[in-house]
């Protein structure tokens, strides 16, 4: 067994004096405390017991962004003869199903749980929606008969009133209109495109009552219904009431 090493010794301050022993726990006397001394004179920083814990809310954000990235993350699974690519909580969904479809209880309790869930959610949000809907149109409405009344002129809000269309009976709502103000610049042009086009069509129809064996003007309006009808599928939302105007 190797011997244990013997301390340093060094010679004291004066090199006549006597030696002093220098090792663990004996640190050279230049360099220890004196008596009464702290080790740290400013005394430990607020808080640097707990500093690991000062920040909650930065490692639960931290954990709530792994688990969407795990819970969103793309895996390889079977569906019949094909291997697809789903998210985790997919796949983890699809796996409960299909065990409920084969009779397992537990599964069956846990997928219908989860449905009601999203069920109630999306009506909570979609009441939500339908009452914010509701109060714009109507206090609009009213501010709209106020400007006319006392013969203000200001800008017309977006979206309009009027392209808030609300079914009371199914409760459901439809926005006829640009809801930005950059989709209103396209909304007019679109209105001003879909007029020019709409008038072409009439011309070219006309003439082909006059000229119903002309090939060139058959061909011209079929590729003008074509260009109009990309249009309007372009415009999406507002198509119906392009069509309508």
């Amino acid at each position: 067994m190797a011997s244990r090493r013997r301390p340093l010794k060094l010679p004291g301050p004066d090199e006549k004096g006597p030696a002093y022993e220098v090792g663990y726990g004996k640190p050279p006397k230049d360099t220890r405390f004196k008596p009464g001394q702290s080790g740290n004179s400013h005394g430990r920083p607020k808080g640097a017991k707990n500093r690991s814990n000062r920040f909650p809310a930065l490692n639960e954000e931290r954990m709530k962004t792994v688990v969407l990235e795990e819970a969103y993350r793309m895996i390889g699974v079977r569906d019949g003869d094909r291997l697809v690519e789903i998210p985790v909580i997919q796949a983890i969904i699809r796996s409960v199903a299909l065990n409920a479809a084969k009779g397992n209880q537990r599964s069956q309790r846990l997928l219908i749980e989860l449905l009601q869930w999203v069920e109630r959610e999306n009506k909570a949000l979609y009441d939500q929606y339908l009452q914010t809907c509701i109060e714009y149109k109507v206090e609009w409405e009213r501010e709209l008969k106020r400007r006319e009344r006392l013969g203000i002129d200001e800008p017309d809000p977006i979206p309009h009133p009027d392209d808030i269309v609300i079914d009371v009976n199914t409760g459901t709502v439809e926005i006829r209109g640009p809801m930005t103000r950059e989709e209103k610049i396209k909304w007019d042009r679109a209105r001003e495109n879909k007029a020019e086009i709409d008038a072409y069509i009439e011309e070219l129809e006309a003439m082909i009552r006059k000229r119903p064996k002309d090939k060139k003007l058959r061909t011209i309006l079929a590729r003008q219904r074509k260009i109009n009808a990309r249009f309007t599928e372009v415009i999406g939302p507002y198509a119906a009431r392009l069509i309508q105007t």
